[in-house]
């Protein structure tokens, strides 16, 4: 199995929009981390991961997927921020 690349600078808002979207969708459809977990095939802490904006980790495609169809929304949603904060 090959060693993940580490984030670039640059991408880092990426995965922060991932991991805010991610926890939007879930608590939206009432959900918890343990229950997303479950319905997405994965770890509760791989989710906590995921969604923690300290603990910038990659995750695959099929997860992303996987996590998706969990929250009963399209890959791209989750990449799409949905909050604006520069103009709050």
């Amino acid at each position: 199995m090959s060693k993940a690349r580490p984030i670039k600078p640059e991408n880092k808002h990426y995965y922060e929009t991932i991991g805010m979207n991610i926890t939007i969708y879930r608590k939206y459809r009432n959900m918890t981390q343990d229950m997303l977990a479950e319905k997405a095939g994965i770890s509760k802490a791989h989710i906590a991961t995921i969604e923690s904006p300290g603990q910038l980790k990659p995750c695959s495609l099929e997860t992303l997927f996987d996590i998706a169809r969990a929250l009963g929304c399209e890959p791209a949603q989750l990449l799409t921020p949905l909050v604006q904060v520069d103009k709050l």
